[in-house]
């Protein structure tokens, strides 16, 4: 693996959420059909999410809003060899920041906690992206 490649694990690391995230999601759906708790035709044009899955149904939107740009930074800094040790550290606290996001959001979904965290991923992400900029802008 060169250093480069680096950069690419933080994104493997995120998807790896996103696809636990749809695990816990049919999980929680199947159970609530079996249960009898809801029908699986609801399903069908998900109007109504069941109180049981409706945490985990918005925490997994929240993975493909702010993270997008994530993953289109990491692949540009890849691509453009602008990565280095302090990108590739960035992106891996943005990924963390992800996974404690998701844990509050899931467990207690207290928003003096879960918000400090967002908070802190948005700046991080924002400070990849001026590197990206500045690093376009000198080369």
């Amino acid at each position: 693996m060169t250093f480069s490649e680096a950069m690419l694990w933080p994104m493997v690391a995120h998807a790896a959420l996103v696809f636990g995230l749809y695990f816990l999601l049919s999980s929680k759906r199947v159970g609530a059909v079996r249960e009898g708790r809801v029908k699986a035709e609801q399903f069908k044009e998900n109007r109504e999410e069941p109180l049981e899955s409706l945490l985990v149904h918005n925490n997994l939107k929240n993975q493909f809003e702010l993270p997008v740009l994530f993953h289109v930074v990491c692949i540009v800094l890849y691509m453009t060899t602008a990565d280095n040790v302090v990108t590739v550290a960035l992106a891996w606290v943005f990924v963390l920041s992800r996974y404690l996001h998701s844990y509050v959001h899931l467990t207690s979904n207290r928003l003096r906690h879960r918000r400090p965290i967002w908070i802190f991923g948005y700046f991080i992400l924002v400070a990849l992206w001026v590197w990206l900029a500045v690093w376009l802008a000198l080369n």
